[in-house]
């Protein structure tokens, strides 16, 4: 998440704002003061302006902005966001706290992440198989949850504690 946005008024011009952009190295700008009227971005400006011959001197932000916005608040998760992203078809999420841009997230960062997260899930899931193994190797006491009677010699097996006798009457190594 950036937590310093461009916020612009919204009677600049698109000149103004494209050169705010430009200055901070952002492709959007959101419109208002501290909480969001819309956004705009490098694709409202080339869809909003240059595409239709309009002079950017001569347009306000007002007019090409997009609006109303989706936002997302600051303890969603990131799944949250990227299928608020998805099913809103948007880029970035302005994320607001008490009525307060305080930043944005947008799809790039979420694609920073991935293969960080993708790593994490991969050592969690080595670390969980190592535990089940580590789990099935081990002697229980307790009742054996086939033949109900007291052993000091439970094992894991397909994930009930079975007696020796039980692993044995039923073929299990």
């Amino acid at each position: 998440m950036k937590t310093k946005p461009v916020v612009v008024s919204a009677d600049i011009t698109v000149q103004e704002a494209a050169a705010l952009m430009k200055s901070h190295k952002v492709d959007s700008c959101f419109v208002g003061s501290e909480k969001p009227l819309g956004i705009v971005t490098e694709r409202d400006i080339v869809r909003k302006v240059v595409a239709e011959n309009i002079h950017p001197n001569e347009a306000t932000i007002n007019a090409i902005m997009t609006t109303p916005i989706v936002v997302i608040d600051p303890f969603a998760s990131l799944q949250d966001a990227m299928q608020m992203m998805g099913k809103c078809n948007v880029r970035r999420l302005p994320v607001i706290e008490h009525d307060r841009l305080i930043g944005v997230i947008t799809q790039k960062d979420i694609l920073k992440i991935t293969p960080v997260l993708k790593e994490i899930s991969h050592e969690w899931y080595a670390i969980n198989k190592r535990d089940e193994s580590y789990y099935e190797k081990q002697v229980f006491s307790g009742i054996c949850q086939d033949c109900e009677t007291l052993s000091t010699q439970l094992r894991n097996i397909e994930g009930r504690l079975l007696c020796e006798d039980c692993i044995d009457a039923l073929n299990y190594e």
